[in-house]
């Protein structure tokens, strides 16, 4: 396995991850509630897609620690095995999904 590879990867998601974050920042500031220049139907939908953008972002958080947990299994040199049997992960696995922790039998 090469480790570098999957290093490189697994920063360079990181990053993508904290840029749409950054970029994505004042989608969700609150919404402002002035009735003088927005209508009502124009503040739910702004209230709706907030709510959507605060949902994609718990997701990103959420994908950035379990990349960072794969980073530390592959400092510790657990980076490719399964946390249930043990055994190797196939690379193919690795390769679709970075922070995956199990093989495809304990998977099911």
């Amino acid at each position: 396995m090469d480790k570098t590879h999957f290093r490189a990867r697994i920063e360079a998601e990181q990053q993508e991850l904290r840029m749409l974050s950054d970029a994505g920042r004042e989608s969700r500031a609150p919404v402002v509630l002035d009735q003088q220049s927005v209508g009502r139907l124009s503040r739910m939908d702004a209230m709706q897609q907030q709510s959507m953008d605060l949902a994609r972002e718990e997701r990103r958080k959420a994908r950035i620690a379990m990349l960072a947990a794969a980073l530390r299994r592959l400092d510790e040199d657990e980076f490719g095995y399964c946390l249930a049997c043990g055994e190797h992960i196939s690379l193919q696995r690795l390769e679709i999904d970075l922070a995956v922790t199990l093989c495809v039998d304990c998977q099911r």
